[in-house]
C-alpha cells in the first residue's frame, strides 16, 4: 500500500507541503548547488515524511582539498575567511564529502606542489580559497581535468566554477549610497591584487560615472603591513593635499577603520563632514565610533555553496562552468549621514 501511495506522489506535493517552488524541490532532489543547507534539509525531511522515494547514493563521494594562502595580501586567514571555512567544513560534513584544508604560501601554489598536496590528502577536487590561480596552474588544471572551485573568486574566462559575492553590484550599491547622500568627491581605497577586487573597482567607477558632477580618486594599497595602518597613512596624506574630498568607499572594513581614524584626526566630523562605506560587514564594523556603514557578505554561504558546486562537478564533469554570485546587502551604520 505504501509503495502504491509513493508512486502517486509528485514533486509538486513536496513543494506544496514545504512551501517552496517545484523547481527548488527538483534542484534539491538532483543535489544541485545554490540551495541553502536549511532549505535542503527541510525539503528532504518533507519528502521523507510523505513517503516520496528519495534516491540516496551509496557511492562514496571523492574527497576535496581546500588551499588558503598563509601570506595572503589581505593579511592571512582573517575573520572573513574563517566564516568561509566554517561553511566549507559544515557542508562537506553534511554531504559526506571527505574534506581537508591547508595553509600554504602563495608562492608554493604550483602544479607540482598542488599535485603533491592533493595526493597526500587523497583528494580529487581542489578548492582555491581567495586565490587566483597562476597561468601555469590554470593550464595544468585544464589539462589534468582536475575539478576546481574558486572560493570567493571568479574566472573572467569562465573556465572554472566559482562562488563569490556580487562584487560589481555590491560596490555599485555602496558607492550609490555615498552619492545619494550628496557627496561628489569620493576616494576609493583598494588593492589591485585580485579579480574580485577589480570587479569592485568597476562597480565603483560605474556608480561615479552614472552621476553628473561626481569625481573620484583611486588610492591603491600595497597591503605590506596592517591594512588599517596603511589606509590611515594614505588618507591622512590625501586629506592634507586635497581637502575637498568628502567621502570614501573602502574595499573592506579593515581599510575603512583606518580611514575613519585618519578623518577624525584631521578634525573632520563623521558623518557630517566626511562619509565612509566599508565592505564585508566584519565584526570590527560594530566596534568603531561611529559604527561603520558597510555591505554584508554571507561568508558561510559562500563556503557551503562551494562544496555543493564541487559535488555537482564530481557527478557530471562535462556540465557547463558555473559561477554562483551572492547578493551583498547594505548594512546601516553611523558613517553615512542618512543612516545616523
Amino acid at each position: 500500500m505504501n509503495e502504491i501511495r509513493s508512486k502517486r506522489l509528485r514533486q509538486a506535493d513536496i513543494a506544496e507541503k514545504a512551501g517552496v517552488s517545484i523547481s527548488t524541490v527538483s534542484r534539491v532532489l538532483a543535489n544541485e548547488p545554490g540551495i541553502s543547507a536549511v532549505i535542503r534539509q527541510h525539503i528532504l525531511k518533507v519528502a521523507a515524511d510523505i513517503g516520496y522515494p528519495v534516491k540516496s547514493s551509496a557511492e562514496p563521494l571523492p574527497g576535496g582539498l581546500a588551499l588558503i594562502a598563509s601570506d595572503s595580501a589581505t593579511g592571512g586567514l582573517s575573520v572573513f575567511y574563517e566564516g568561509i571555512v566554517e561553511g566549507l567544513r559544515a557542508n562537506a560534513l553534511e554531504r559526506g564529502m571527505p574534506f581537508d584544508i591547508r595553509l600554504v604560501r602563495e608562492a608554493r601554489i604550483t602544479p607540482e606542489n598542488v599535485r603533491e598536496q592533493m595526493s597526500t590528502a587523497k583528494a580529487e577536487g581542489l578548492f582555491l580559497v581567495g586565490i587566483d590561480p597562476s597561468d601555469e596552474l590554470r593550464l595544468w588544471l585544464e589539462e589534468s581535468g582536475t575539478p576546481l572551485v574558486l572560493v570567493n573568486g571568479t574566472d573572467p574566462r569562465m573556465r572554472f566554477d566559482g562562488v563569490s559575492p556580487a562584487n560589481f553590484f555590491g560596490a555599485f550599491e555602496a558607492t550609490s549610497r555615498i552619492l545619494a547622500a550628496g557627496h561628489r568627491r569620493v576616494l576609493h581605497l583598494t588593492g589591485l591584487h585580485r579579480q574580485t577586487i577589480h570587479e569592485r573597482t568597476r562597480g565603483f567607477d560605474a556608480a561615479i560615472s552614472a552621476v553628473e558632477g561626481a569625481t573620484s580618486r583611486l588610492l591603491p594599497l600595497s597591503f605590506q603591513g596592517s591594512a588599517s595602518a596603511e589606509a590611515h597613512a594614505v588618507t591622512s596624506a590625501v586629506l592634507t593635499e586635497s581637502p575637498d574630498f568628502t567621502a570614501a568607499f573602502c574595499m573592506n572594513d579593515f581599510v575603512a577603520v583606518g580611514v575613519l581614524e585618519a578623518v577624525k584626526e584631521a578634525g573632520r566630523r563623521v558623518p557630517e563632514d566626511f562619509a565612509i562605506v566599508g565592505f564585508d560587514d566584519l565584526p570590527c564594523a560594530l566596534m568603531t565610533d561611529p559604527p561603520l556603514s558597510t555591505m554584508r557578505v554571507d561568508r558561510a554561504a559562500i563556503g557551503r555553496d562551494s562544496v555543493s558546486l564541487m559535488i555537482s562537478r564530481f557527478r557530471d564533469r562535462n556540465v557547463p562552468t558555473r559561477q554562483i554570485c551572492h547578493a551583498v546587502v547594505p548594512v546601516s551604520g553611523g558613517t553615512l549621514p542618512s543612516e545616523t
